[in-house]
């Protein structure tokens, strides 16, 4: 049978008090309305249509041509958002989810399963449920001896038994397709609101008599809707733990889950061991056995098996295997290290290739570079790739040693085996295996340190008269 789903989207979200739309803000990097999208559709829907109203062109940009739209210009209840899908889905057979866009948490396998279970039920719609230990202020769901469902009463109808019901209605439902639409167009705004409500489809559904059937959540937090700056700072709690304990149980270590900030679309590969305060954001991917944290921020980077990320910024790089990165370095991007690199303390790295086996260890800026294999850079050498204007590399071969404080001045070329002497600016190419030097020569002057001593107390004699004779 056919699978479809309509994500609701229309809302303005006020409570949140943003200038960004609701479904748009992000829970571990991702916004809340994707990770939906993202379920739904490991669920095996066909099609999926997004209702959008406010905010609707900035929806459109981030989802792009992954699902269908369909616009509510006025915000006139659920009832009537549902039925702006009409066109689209109206005359297909089959199911049809309707889901908020704001439940970021609810999986695939929650979906997945609640299909299963109205089919296999032939229910006419499926409600999604979950037992809540204070169900105030939540519509209680009313079942029948064979546990389907009688009716949803909310919390200021319900009677002293029905308010003793911890069993709530979450807002998320699955209907055959065509008894949805053909209920809708009979759906009434003849309510306090003036609203067209989709809970009211349940109710025509019954009298029809359709088959109502429920389908309880283990985890009740999967139904949390996105309200508040609250509701989405808890959202963002629930999820990172989630996403932790997945990578937990595929092998890697993290010392401390809850100082951990891992983002949904990163992997990481087996004994891994992930320190505190490390956030992996974007596409990022981990091989085994590295060594990440404390404190790595990586974004969108790639790390070889066997490496160790400290303290470290890496936004668009590529680390090989079994390198040693940090602490306090910064992969800006483009930077790609071979294996068995190490870039050490206070080294940033820009737009460079670096070689196999090649040392950055300390104080060093290295950008618009090609740097072969097993070269040394010596603490405080830098490439000077930018002259105000324009950008230009600086290339460098095998085995070549940079001395400290050396600054290279593209565009340059250092050949392999060459010797660049401490403290040179090189302006020119060295060849292979030359050496190069290009600072000044050391003059000495016998005894001149006293005279300069002398004149800076005269000085500083000097001024503390003036100030004296001030007072």
């Amino acid at each position: 049978m056919k699978k479809m789903a309509i994500v609701l989207a229309a809302g303005q979200g006020k409570r949140m008090k943003s200038k960004l739309y609701k479904v748009l803000h992000p829970v571990c990097g991702k916004p809340m309305v994707q990770h939906v999208i993202d379920s739904v559709r490991k669920a095996l829907c066909e099609r999926i249509v997004v209702i959008v109203g406010h905010g609707a062109e900035k929806v459109r940009e981030t989802l792009g041509d992954q699902v269908e739209y369909a616009l509510q210009t006025e915000q006139l209840g659920t009832g009537h958002a549902v039925l702006q899908a009409k066109s689209l889905l109206g005359s297909e057979d089959g199911v049809t989810l309707v889901i908020y866009g704001d439940t970021p948490l609810i999986t695939a396998e929650t979906i997945a399963a609640m299909m299963a279970q109205h089919e296999a039920e032939n229910a006419g719609a499926t409600i999604l449920t979950a037992i809540m230990p204070d169900p105030t202020g939540y519509g209680r769901v009313v079942r029948d001896g064979d546990g389907y469902v009688l009716r949803i009463v909310e919390q200021k109808d319900c009677t002293a038994e029905e308010a003793a019901i911890s069993e709530i209605n979450v807002g998320t439902y699955v209907f055959d397709n065509r008894l949805l639409f053909a209920a809708l167009e009979r759906v009434t705004n003849a309510n306090a609101q003036g609203e067209y409500y989709l809970t009211d489809v349940i109710g025509i559904l019954q009298a029809d008599g359709a088959r109502i059937a429920a389908y309880r959540l283990e985890d009740p937090a999967e139904g949390t809707g996105i309200n508040d700056r609250i509701a989405l700072g808890e959202a963002e709690r629930l999820m990172r733990l989630r996403i932790n304990a997945k990578h937990q149980e595929n092998g890697v270590t993290i010392i401390d889950p809850a100082q951990t900030y891992i983002e949904s679309d990163v992997a990481i590969g087996a004994d891994t061991v992930v320190y505190p305060g490390t956030m992996l954001r974007g596409k990022t991917v981990v091989g085994s056995d590295c060594i990440l944290g404390p404190s790595a921020d990586l974004t969108n980077t790639m790390v070889g098996s066997g490496s160790t990320v400290r303290h470290t910024v890496a936004d668009g790089a590529t680390i090989g295997e079994g390198c040693q990165v940090g602490p306090f370095a910064y992969l800006r991007p483009g930077t790609r290290l071979g294996q068995q690199v190490k870039v050490g303390d206070f080294v940033e790295i820009k737009n460079a290739v670096i070689g196999d086996g090649s040392k950055v260890p300390h104080l060093s800026y290295v950008g618009d570079a090609v740097v072969g294999s097993g070269v040394n850079f010596g603490c405080g050498a830098i490439t000077a790739n930018y002259d105000g204007y324009n950008k230009f590399v600086t290339e460098i071969g095998d085995n070549a040693f940079i001395g400290c404080n050396a600054n290279l001045v593209a565009p340059v070329k250092v050949g392999s085996g060459a010797y660049v002497v401490a403290g040179s600016t090189i302006t020119n190419n060295v060849a292979e295996d030359d050496l190069a030097i290009g600072r000044a020569r050391q003059v000495n002057k016998p005894g001149y340190a006293n005279i300069i001593r002398s004149r800076a107390q005269s000085i500083k004699k000097r001024q503390a008269n003036r100030s004296n004779s001030q007072i």
